[in-house]
């Protein structure tokens, strides 16, 4: 199992102490997000939430590391042109040596579109380009010239120079949770980031975080799984990625028990459903054990990114690492 952090929100010196401290610690990944606004469930919106560069914070944390994968979850494509996307991310696999996991989404957070004037097609558009920016990307890192003519993209004898360190191509993780982006992954993901789906609707809705459990992941682990075996590809081919919003490592069963009651109306689902969600992590650091490894076993996940406090609170970070993951 690996186990990574995603940073945000942070002061930039903060990125490189954070991520010092999470390659210390023994954390396997560092991954940023992508977004002009941070923007929570149901469209809440903090207008002075921090929101820099994550292409430039990664290239920062690499060079105050030393062997920490860093990434992001996820890039968003309607933000780049393929041709800078891959340039951008072949530089960062440059300058970490070989260290860097490539993430690109759809985009979904339909606020900083408008705001910025950035088109903002149906799911089922940015799906295509998304489809069409991944084969130019990897086309760009594997071939001397690119001739490319899709819908959306088109290149004439394009030239990258040089190539990432890592071949055939970096790791790539997509991140989302609908239909037609588990089709994607099926087709080039070797990581899967399940997370509740926002592309369609343009924002996180409490009503799709309330039906996100252990039966949906399952459900889509499967789809994932069918997909890349019509593919022809193994159906394990696709690594499973849990995206943890939120860690509490109580003192008690007991404390558990009513931190879970306590949370449970907030997602709409009781206190039982909550302590089962793959957007959770809640219990004793032996009860988060047992959960991990369970998730292991039932999902098939092969990594866990924790955000939110973990990734903000150095303390929690080694809490986190030294009295659960140690032990998975």
């Amino acid at each position: 199992m690996e186990f990574g952090i995603q940073l945000g929100g942070l002061e930039p010196t903060q990125y490189r102490a954070h991520a010092q401290t999470a390659e210390a610690l023994g954390y396997d990944l560092i991954v940023f997000p992508d977004h002009l606004v941070n923007e929570g469930p149901d469209r809440q919106l903090d207008v002075k939430s921090r929101a820099f560069d994550h292409i430039v914070m990664a290239a920062s944390v690499i060079e105050a590391t030393r062997k920490i994968r860093v990434g992001h979850l996820v890039l968003c494509n309607l933000f780049r042109h393929p041709s800078i996307t891959a340039q951008s991310l072949m530089t960062l696999d440059q300058l970490s040596s070989g260290r860097l996991v490539a993430g690109i989404g759809s985009g979904w957070t339909e606020t900083e579109f408008k705001m910025s004037g950035i088109p903002f097609p149906p799911i089922t558009e940015r799906l295509r380009m998304l489809d069409e920016a991944i084969a130019v990307i990897l086309s760009l890192w594997k071939n001397d010239r690119t001739t490319f003519d899709g819908e959306f993209y088109h290149l004439k004898d394009a030239i990258l120079w040089p190539k990432p360190v890592q071949q055939p191509h970096p790791p790539i993780i997509l991140g989302g949770g609908g239909k037609g982006l588990l089709r994607l992954a099926a087709k080039y993901a070797d990581y899967i980031n399940i997370v509740p789906d926002a592309g369609k609707r343009g924002h996180i809705s409490m009503e799709v975080v309330k039906r996100t459990n252990d039966k949906s992941f399952r459900e889509k682990v499967s789809f994932v799984r069918e997909e890349a075996k019509k593919l022809g590809r193994k159906p394990d081919a696709v690594r499973i990625s849990n995206f943890v919003f939120a860690t509490i490592i109580s003192e008690s069963k007991e404390a558990t028990r009513k931190t879970a009651e306590m949370m449970a109306p907030m997602f709409q689902q009781t206190a039982d459903e909550l302590l089962a969600s793959p957007m959770i992590l809640i219990g004793t650091p032996e009860e988060c054990i047992v959960e991990l490894k369970r998730r292991a076993k039932d999902w098939g996940t092969a990594q866990t990114i924790f955000t939110g406090e973990v990734g903000q609170n150095e303390k929690l970070m080694r809490d986190l690492r030294e009295k659960v993951l140690a032990h998975v």
